[in-house]
C-alpha cells in the first residue's frame, strides 16, 4: 500500500523555517556599514499606455519625482535643485577684505578635522557596528572678526577622501572594536555609492559667518544638494598665527532627504542622528592638500 504523502502545509512550513536562518544572516551582515545612510531609490516611472489605447500610440511622459518634505516640526529649508553649486562668499569677498587691509587665512589642512559618527539603533543593534567617517582634506579660507566686523569663512571637502574606522578617531569616540577590513571596505564603498552618490555630488560645502570669537557660528551645511541652516556653538580663538574654531553638533540624515536604513520594522537600524566634530584651523601660511603658501579661491 502506497504510503499518504505528507500535506503540503508541512513541507512550507519546512522549508521556511530553514531558510528563515539565513535570510536573518544576510540582513544582520547588510546592516553592519553605512549602506545604512542609503537615500530611498526612485522607483523608476512604468510605461504608461497611451490615452486613447490605440496600437503604436505614443506613452505618456512619467512623472517627476517630488523633493523630499521636511522633517516633521521643522520649517523647510531651501534646497538648491540637485547637482547645484552650494552658496558661497561673493566671488570678490575675500579679494575686498584683503584690500581692506583685514587678514585672509587659509585652511590648515594638516591640523583640521571634521569627524562624524554613525550609530547603530534598534532591538538587534548589537549585531551592527558604529562607525566614525572623517576628512583631513579640507580647503578654504576665512577671515576673523574684528574691529566690530563679522567673520567669515567658507570652505569643503571631498567624500572621497573621507577616512573610515580610523582607529584613533574611533577611540576617541568611545568605539573601542574595529571592525575588519573587509567591512571597513564595504563600508567605504556603500557610502560613497549608495548612500550619498559621491560622483554626483562630490563635495560637503560649509559657509559660515559670526559677529565676535564668542560665537556662535551661523552656518549652511549643504549636502547631496540640500542646505540647511544651523546656529553652532563654537569656541572661536585668534592668535598672531591666525583662527581656530572647534566645536559639535547633531544633525540628522532626513534633514537632507536621506532615509536612515531599517530591517524587521526597525529591530535593526542606524540612528538618523549623526554626531559631528570639527576643529578647523586657518592660518596665513595654511596647507591645502600638501600645498604651502598657495592662493585658492572661495570654494563655490
Amino acid at each position: 500500500m502506497a504510503k499518504n504523502p505528507r500535506p503540503l502545509s508541512t513541507i512550507a512550513t519546512t522549508t521556511r523555517s530553514r531558510a528563515l536562518p539565513a535570510a536573518l544572516l544576510c540582513l544582520l551582515l547588510c546592516a553592519c556599514a553605512p549602506a545604512a545612510l542609503t537615500p530611498p531609490a526612485v522607483p523608476a516611472a512604468p510605461s504608461s499606455p497611451s490615452s486613447t489605447g490605440k496600437p503604436g500610440a505614443r506613452p505618456a511622459a512619467p512623472a517627476r519625482p517630488s523633493a523630499p518634505a521636511a522633517p516633521a516640526g521643522q520649517p523647510p529649508a531651501a534646497a538648491p535643485p540637485a547637482g547645484a553649486k552650494p552658496p558661497a562668499a561673493p566671488a570678490n569677498y575675500y579679494d575686498q577684505a584683503r584690500a581692506a587691509g583685514r587678514q585672509v587665512l587659509r585652511i590648515d589642512a594638516r591640523n583640521s578635522l571634521i569627524a562624524v559618527t554613525v550609530r547603530r539603533g534598534g532591538a538587534l543593534a548589537r549585531f551592527g557596528h558604529d562607525h566614525v567617517v572623517a576628512s583631513r582634506a579640507i580647503e578654504g579660507q576665512a577671515v576673523a572678526p574684528a574691529n566690530g566686523q563679522p567673520g567669515r569663512t567658507d570652505f569643503r571637502f571631498r567624500l572621497d577622501e573621507m577616512i573610515v574606522d580610523d582607529s584613533a578617531l574611533r577611540a576617541h569616540a568611545g568605539l573601542n572594536s574595529p571592525p575588519s577590513a573587509d567591512a571597513i571596505a564595504g563600508t567605504r564603498s556603500n557610502m560613497l555609492t549608495k548612500a550619498l552618490n559621491a560622483e554626483k555630488f562630490p563635495y560637503v560645502q560649509l559657509s559660515a559667518t559670526s559677529a565676535s570669537l564668542d560665537g556662535p557660528l551661523q552656518a549652511d551645511i549643504t549636502l547631496q544638494g540640500v542646505t540647511r541652516r544651523y546656529a553652532i556653538p563654537a569656541k572661536l580663538t585668534a592668535t598672531g598665527a591666525g583662527l581656530s574654531a572647534s566645536g559639535a553638533l547633531t544633525i540628522k540624515q532626513s534633514d537632507f532627504g536621506i532615509t536612515p536604513f531599517a530591517v524587521f520594522g526597525g529591530a535593526i537600524a542606524v540612528q538618523d542622528q549623526l554626531e559631528l566634530r570639527f576643529d578647523i584651523v586657518a592660518t596665513l601660511n595654511g596647507t591645502i592638500n600638501g600645498v604651502t603658501n598657495g592662493t585658492i579661491n572661495a570654494p563655490r
